[in-house]
This record gives structure tokens, C-alpha cells and sequence, in this order.
């Protein structure tokens, strides 16, 4: 599943505290949580309590926004730093993060990772009461709640602020004297905490605590907010009755690195299991095993294994992908696909092939892939996927595309295997695809596949408030276009 055809990551997100190296450590976390989020990157730091937030953001990846000087410009012991994909807000440079705000709580720095579902009603709200927004983006939102003077001091403004919002979020905050990391009730997003040389550090994946040499400690659990400050850590949950965990299984399947460890599991172990049991339900007779890489690479070694099929990387992916200024025309057919992934087709010619994907969504990139497997020679051509079929978006942060956009709403397997040009196809089962996790059955999010959605939304209400504050937009526009249009005085 590429180009077009992958949902954006949610995003990721990192923090230090009491470290003389705060930035350089924060830099590095955020390259290694690049494949989190590739639109825009941003730290901020501080030096002493009280003194000014320093805060570098920018479009574009981590090597390209930051460098050597505006580094050296980020001083402190303290820093929290944030890779974006859009999902809420469009991908604008203002509403790259972390998001700073000084008020009469004192300076406060966010970085989200999720999507909030009441965003909409709680910033119309918020609007009402004369809150005025600088950004698009629903990470805004929570700062305007914590910035309200009338809950007593900054924890229990930040527990009433947690308690409004619903849906995903995965938040490090940095406030004058202290970091913040949160992860909501219903534990969507994964969040770590480690120490390096006495310092605490909070990353969206604990690979990021590999390359900095950090020791892992635990994760965030489900509901609970860390404050580390200079007196060392404490905890408490924002709803101590909620137990209902709804981690989002996706990121076992495809978004998390495979050298991190969701819950206690190496993800590139779980992939392997989920290829070893999406054999053992769709065998087939074949003299290749192939995967799209670079999230197919394991469940297409644990499929092969399995089946005692001979593995092979005939996929050849292109790492170094920048925009393009050509727009591809006949001269270079399926240009979109082809340049992305390259096919050794010696590996393929006059053999029964199969082909692993991590996901199909709209098809169109799968449907090519079989396409140029057909045209190097494949004999036959079976497709396997690590989980069960996309047939409903996401609401808590995943850009996937409409359901009438998802092919497996539209379409039965048998007519997907059709439209892919496909001998076989073989989706693994929702029970397989949970029990490659080895965790609690009933502690994942699978609205995608099964349209059971943990957190309840409101579309409807969201849609009238998006259209009144459209209406009001245009109000505003005509009336100071009516002004501009009337004769000036000399």
C-alpha cells in the first residue's frame, strides 16, 4: 500500500526534561518518528523557569527544517518537539506544532497527536464566550481551555480541560516549570517514558529511545497524565472509572516502527505472526513470496516461513521521493506507482507469485501492482493482506479517505480480486489479526473494519457548525469587500 493508497500517519510527538542537551536530544527523537508525520516539524525549548519559550517550526522533514544554527538558537534543559501529518487543519505552517501560547497561566506549549471528535462544538463554544483562534488545527482548542482562569491552579485547569475533550489524543505539553505527557482514557495513540543521565523523556514510539540511548521505562497508560518537573515524576488519571481501552490496532499492522514495542511487543514480531497466521488461512501453492515494502517486508517473511515458500524482494523502493515539477504524462505510463517501487522482474518471470501488502484501501496502486507483475511474466498472481478488509474512515486521527471512497465498502472480496486482476485474494481475519498482537481482545479499536466506534461523534452537528462558521466566513468577506469598493476620501 503506497503513494496515494496509504492513509497519513497520525503524527508524532517527543519531550525532555532536565537534560543540558534537551534540543539536540528532541532533533533526534524527531527523526527517528519521521514515518509519524512528514508535512511539518517543530521544537520548542526553555532555560530557566519564567524566562521565554525559543520555538523553531517549519514545512517539510526534520533535515530540512531544522539545521546547525536554528538549533544552536534552542537553548535549554527542557524541550518538546512535534512531526505532523494533517488530519485536522490543513497543511499550513501555522498550524504546524508545537502550538505556544502565553497567558495568564504563563507561557504553555502543546503537541498533539489524534484527532479530537467534539473539536467543532467546543471551539464554536469557545468563539461564543470570545475566544479568538489563530490556527485551524483542534490541538488550539485545548490550550484555549487550559488558559481559563477559573478552575484553581494549572493541574486542575488541565484536568478540566481533559475531561471536555473526546476522541484521540496523545498530548506533551510543556508548561514554565514542568513537561506534561497525556494519553486519553482510551489509550489510541501509544505513548513511552524513558531517562537518559537522570533525564525523563516522553516519545510516541520507543524507538526514538534507541538512537538517543535512552532506557525505557513504561508506558503511559491509558487516562494518565505525568508531570515531570524538577522533583521527578507523578501521575494521576483524568477519569479513574473508565476502563474501556480502545488502542487503535493499525498501528500494530502498519503505522509504528518495527523495531518499537507497542504494550510489552515488538511490532516486527507481531508482523511476522500476522503473516505465519494469514497463511494458515489463506494457503496457496506458489513459488514466490514478495512483499511491498517496506510494511509488507514482515508479514510476507512469516507468510513465506510458514509455508516453506521461497521469499524474495523483487519490489525495489525508491527512498529519495521529492516532489516533482513534470506532471507525468503517456511518455511515462503509471508514473505515480513506478516511481515509488521498481519491480526485479527476473524474480517474478514464469512463477506463481505472491504478493503481501499490509492494507488495501482504494485499490488503484494494488490494482497497478498486479498489473506490472503480469506484464514482467508472473505465472499467477495471489494477493495477501495483514488485515481485514478498510470499509469504514477513521474518526480519531488516520486520514483515511470516505467510505465511499474505501473499495471494500463499495465491494465484496470476490469483485475486489476482480478489479485487481488478482488469481486469489486473502484478507486476514479480524480474530487473526488481534491474536498476532497477543494482547487483551477486547482492548483495540477496530472501527475501520468493523464501523464500531468507541468514542461516539455527531457528524451531523459537526456539519452544521462547519457551515455556519462557513456562512459567517462569507458574511465577513462581503462586507469587507463592500467596504473596499466604496470611494476613499482624498
Amino acid at each position: 500500500m503506497i503513494g496515494s493508497e496509504h492513509p497519513k500517519h497520525y503524527c508524532g510527538v517527543f519531550g525532555v526534561f532536565g537534560h543540558e542537551a534537551a534540543t539536540e536530544l528532541t532533533y533526534y527523537g524527531l527523526y527517528a518518528l519521521q514515518h509519524r508525520g512528514q508535512e511539518s516539524a517543530g521544537i520548542v525549548s526553555a532555560t530557566a523557569d519564567g524566562e521565554p519559550f525559543q520555538i523553531h517550526r517549519g514545512m517539510g522533514l526534520v533535515s530540512q527544517v531544522f539545521n546547525e544554527d536554528n538549533l544552536a538558537v534552542l537553548k535549554g534543559n527542557r524541550a518538546i518537539g512535534h512531526v505532523r501529518y494533517s488530519t485536522t487543519g490543513s497543511s499550513l505552517l501555522k498550524n504546524a506544532q508545537p502550538l505556544v501560547v502565553d497567558c495568564s497561566r504563563g507561557q504553555v506549549a502543546i503537541a498533539h497527536n489524534g484527532n479530537i471528535v467534539n473539536a467543532n462544538v467546543l471551539r464554536d463554544e469557545l468563539e461564543a464566550y470570545g475566544s479568538i483562534f489563530q490556527t485551524t488545527v483542534d490541538s488550539e482548542i485545548i490550550l484555549h481551555l487550559m488558559a481559563q482562569p477559573k478552575f484553581g491552579d494549572r493541574d486542575n485547569n488541565l484536568l478540566h480541560a481533559l475531561r471536555r475533550i473526546q476522541g484521540a489524543y496523545t498530548l506533551v505539553i510543556m508548561g514554565e516549570n514542568e513537561i506534561i505527557g497525556v494519553r486519553d482514557p482510551h489509550g489510541f495513540r501509544p505513548l513511552s517514558i524513558g531517562k537518559l543521565d537522570g533525564a525523563y523523556v516522553l516519545s510516541s514510539e520507543t524507538c526514538a529511545f534507541d538512537l538517543i540511548h535512552a532506557q525505557f521505562i513504561r508506558d503511559v497508560a491509558p487516562g494518565e497524565v505525568v508531570i515531570i518537573d524538577k522533583n521527578g515524576l507523578r501521575s494521576f488519571q483524568i477519569d479513574p472509572h473508565h476502563d474501556r481501552k480502545a488502542m487503535c490496532v493499525f498501528e500494530y499492522v502498519y503505522f509504528t516502527r518495527p523495531d518499537s514495542y507497542l504494550e510489552g511487543r515488538n511490532v516486527s514480531y507481531v508482523r511476522v505472526e500476522m503473516g505465519r497466521l494469514l497463511a494458515r488461512e489463506f494457503p496457496v501453492k506458489a513459488d514466490v513470496v514478495i512483499p511491498v515494502p517496506d510494511s509488507g517486508n514482515y508479514c510476507a517473511m512469516g507468510y513465506a516461513e510458514e509455508l516453506g515458500i521461497p521469499y524474495r524482494q523483487a519490489f525495489v523502493r525508491n527512498h529519495y521521493i521529492g516532489r516533482t515539477f513534470l506532471q507525468p504524462t503517456q511518455l511515462i505510463r503509471d508514473f505515480n506507482v513506478r516511481i515509488k517501487l521498481n519491480l526485479i522482474k527476473e524474480e517474478v518471470r514464469g512463477k506463481r507469485v505472491v504478493v503481501v501488502d499490509d492494507s488495501i484501501v482504494r485499490g488503484t496502486t494494488a490494482r497497478a501492482r498486479v498489473k506490472n507483475l503480469r506484464e514482467a511474466g508472473a505465472k499467477e498472481v495471489h494477493v495477501r493482506v495483514s488485515c481485514p478488509p478498510h470499509r469504514f474512515s477513521c474518526h480519531y486521527g488516520i486520514d483515511f479517505p470516505t467510505r465511499k471512497e474505501l473499495l471494500a465498502n463499495q465491494h465484496s472480496v470476490e469483485e475486489i480480486k476482480g478489479y485487481l486482476g488478482a488469481d486469489s485474494i486473502g484478507y486476514l481475519s479480524l480474530d487473526g489479526m488481534i491474536k498476532a498482537t497477543g494482547q487483551d481482545p477486547n482492548g483495540f479499536c477496530t472501527a475501520c473494519y468493523t464501523g464500531e466506534y468507541p468514542v461516539p461523534f455527531d457528524q451531523k452537528l459537526d456539519k452544521y457548525i462547519m457551515e455556519k462558521r462557513k456562512a459567517r466566513g462569507e458574511t465577513l468577506l462581503d462586507a469587507v469587500e463592500k467596504e473596499e469598493s466604496q470611494p476613499k476620501l482624498l
